[in-house]
């Protein structure tokens, strides 16, 4: 996935709300004002093969998942400016497969989600229709 199908996917979740509270380049995406994901271009020069700057995706996971994820994946590492135990960076140099960088954007929205107070929890899941 490319930065454009991320940021669709990302603003795609019901309620999400993207704020730029850390500098112009950086997205930072919210669901009732609690952020689950990040996207900016990265840093240290990083291209693709045609000579585009990758972006970085910050998603939060479960503890245990994000190693497994980092073992897995040497595009996923420990979350960059993020706590490293519960946020994982995804390098979207396009060597993970769509289908997973979506299932960890869901689950990182899922996680912000069950830890809202119980009235934000259930207007998301109105939205969600459960």
């Amino acid at each position: 996935m490319d930065q454009k199908s991320v940021h669709e996917y990302l603003q795609s979740k019901p309620a999400t709300l993207i704020t730029k509270p850390f500098a112009q380049e950086t997205d930072v995406y919210k669901v009732q004002h609690k952020m689950f994901a990040t996207l900016y271009e990265g840093k240290e020069g990083q291209t693709n093969a045609n000579g585009e700057p990758i972006w970085w995706l910050n998603v939060k996971c479960d503890p245990d998942e994000a190693l497994e994820l980092r073992e897995q994946y040497p595009s996923i590492v420990p979350g960059y400016h993020m706590n490293k135990r519960l946020w994982n960076t995804i390098y979207l140099d396009g060597s993970v497969p769509a289908d997973e960088i979506k299932a960890m954007i869901d689950r990182s929205y899922q996680i912000v989600v069950e830890n809202l107070p119980t009235a934000q929890k259930a207007e998301i899941d109105k939205l969600l229709g459960q």
